[in-house]
């Protein structure tokens, strides 16, 4: 990450800086008081999907950036980093979910300082930011993968026959070895009416949010993928049932974070899920069997929550019988 740049007295307009911050990998912007985005590097594009002709001009807060912390809070209004250090002398760092262009949520990490003039007045911010989770694929796995009919068309993320092929990779290792592995479960809620409302191209559009923010924010050993229709499976080792909870209601609030634009309208959906743990014994088709009896148990439960063998967990009762 770059260091703070409070002593550069012409940070908009020199030259030099800004071929400098240009090329850096990492994204970098700039906002003047009114947190009017100024400045916008190629690693910002890169990261983002959005290009500089599309932001500069626009307020951060204007369905570009739109950071959430990890319980899908919207952090603009009272703890934006960028806020903090436009309005103090601080520097101000956070780890966030920023917005990508095409809707999904992707981890990062942010440090914002203010900039100040030749007199030592702030006149705004500068962030920058780097992803905190590896790309899923490298270029020549991904052409190898699609080589081997292993991705989804659509979504780009692991198929079904993958996903099959890692669990099983998977529940070996717990048989002979003791390592522990579950599954979840994830169905995208409403979605033959939302399809019917908004018509299969931004139904198609969904489907790759939610499947890219469920495979943006695991674990490089879990797997994310499109298990078929609007069903989503992540296989994830080495865990319990308290980490699948954890992970589950995790991407539950990142995917309830997450919009697309429509008519200059955000457009929203949320998902319910399922989880189970291996036993000892446990056949794939057992396995995937309990997790997909938990993720209907959550449909019946009102939608857009977990269920696990336990507990029920998701928004409170009466936002549940609503989504009903």
């Amino acid at each position: 990450m770059i260091g703070p740049l409070s002593d550069i007295s012409t940070a908009h307009q020199d030259s030099f800086y800004r071929q400098l911050l240009e090329n850096i990998h990492d994204g970098v912007y700039f906002v003047d008081m009114n947190r009017i985005i100024t400045f916008w590097n190629k690693g910002a594009e890169r990261i983002t999907g959005f290009t500089a002709e599309e932001v500069i001009g626009s307020g951060c807060r204007d369905n570009i950036l739109v950071h959430v912390d990890a319980e899908g809070n919207e952090l603009c209004s009272s703890a934006c980093p960028l806020l903090l250090s436009a309005t103090g002398d601080m520097p101000g760092s956070a780890d966030v979910y920023l917005h990508h262009k095409d809707g999904h949520r992707v981890a990062v990490s942010v440090q914002a300082s203010p900039v100040k003039d030749g007199d030592g007045t702030i006149i705004g911010a500068i962030e920058s930011f780097r992803e905190t989770s590896a790309p899923p694929f490298e270029s020549l796995e991904f052409e190898e993968l699609q080589r081997l009919a292993l991705l989804d068309p659509l979504t780009e993320t692991a198929n079904r026959r993958y996903l099959e092929m890692k669990l099983q990779a998977d529940l070996d290792k717990f048989q002979r070895y003791g390592i522990g592995v579950g599954v979840i479960f994830a169905d995208i809620d409403h979605f033959k009416a939302f399809n019917d409302t908004y018509g299969h191209g931004l139904g198609d559009d969904i489907l790759r949010v939610v499947a890219r923010t469920l495979q943006g924010n695991v674990r490089s050993s879990d797997l994310a993928g499109r298990w078929g229709g609007e069903e989503f499976l992540i296989v994830v080792p080495h865990a319990d049932a308290a980490r699948l909870a954890r992970l589950a209601e995790k991407l539950r609030r990142l995917v309830e974070s997450c919009f697309v634009m429509h008519q200059e309208q955000r457009v929203t959906t949320t998902i319910s899920m399922g989880t189970a743990v291996a036993h000892q014994g446990d056949t794939l088709e057992g396995l995937l069997e309990r997790a997909d009896q938990m993720l209907y148990k959550a449909k019946r439960a009102g939608r857009n929550c977990i269920m696990t063998d336990q507990q029920v967990t998701g928004p409170d009762e009466q936002t549940k019988e609503n989504a009903a």
